[in-house]
């Protein structure tokens, strides 16, 4: 039997998830009294809201337990990335569309499941590009770190995973490296694969590749080191971004 529950709890550089995937009388977290609610700007996240705090009460992030997200998975990862230096679990419950990280929705019950939870991990992408002019831009993303490009020519890419070129020439729009979190996001835009939350894998995911045409990209180890070299930059210029954190005209693109 499957339980609903699962928790995501931020600690940089690391994010904790909880989840219980089968029926179990142990519980991996303390016992919850300090709650704190938030939700997204949608009329049925903030009803849902209010009816929350009427039963159990709301507390400050920065005193709560944990905190409960309500809302769809972009705000999931919105309150996760607000959350980092809080070192406090954070439960998703679905208010929005997708959900693929949030738990369903109840309002009964909700101190038995978030008690039940389990933890697991996603350890956010470090991104180092370096840009033309030599300086560094150092960033880390929960969703994806994205190469695109900058100007009206395709951008043309090499590909080192571990010290050892995969890929001799990708001529694309972009190409991204994706955390299971984040895998709902653009890379499903980008056709890129859903991971399962939990495994140790990422998405390599090429945007409207151009050549090799029918490469779809790869899955990859966690552990891997992934270097992108931008193969004529002041041609074809390339930005790099890490949820939101961006370098422009970079030369390399190193990803771990």
């Amino acid at each position: 039997m499957r339980t609903p529950g699962r928790t995501a709890a931020s600690s940089d550089p690391r994010v904790h998830t909880h989840r219980n995937d089968q029926a179990s009388n142990r519980n991996s977290m303390p016992s919850l009294q300090k709650l704190c609610f938030l939700a997204s700007d949608t009329e049925i996240a903030r009803s849902s809201r209010e009816q929350l705090v009427a039963k159990y009460g709301n507390h400050p992030k920065e005193e709560a337990q944990i905190i409960v997200a309500l809302g769809g998975d972009g705000f999931m990862l919105q309150v996760l990335k607000g959350t980092t230096k809080l070192d406090r679990p954070v439960y998703g419950m679905n208010r929005g569309t997708v959900g693929f990280l949030m738990n369903d929705y109840a309002d009964e019950g909700l101190i038995e499941r978030l008690n039940q939870a389990e933890e697991e991990i996603i350890n956010p992408l470090a991104m180092t590009a370096i840009d033309a002019q030599g300086h560094t831009h150092r960033a880390l993303a929960i969703n994806e770190v994205a190469l695109l490009r900058a100007g009206p020519q395709a951008a043309w890419l090499q590909i080192v995973v571990d010290g050892r070129t995969r890929l001799e020439e990708l001529i694309c729009d972009g190409a991204m490296i994706s955390t299971p979190a984040g895998s709902t996001a653009y890379n499903y835009s980008a056709h890129g694969p859903i991971l399962p939350i939990g495994s140790d894998v990422l998405s390599l995911t090429p945007v409207a590749a151009f050549r090799p045409r029918r490469w779809r990209g790869a899955i990859l180890p966690k552990s891997a080191r992934i270097s992108f070299r931008v193969l004529d930059h002041e041609k074809r210029p390339v930005m790099a971004d890490a949820d939101g954190n961006s370098a422009t005209n970079v030369v390399s693109v190193d990803v771990e």
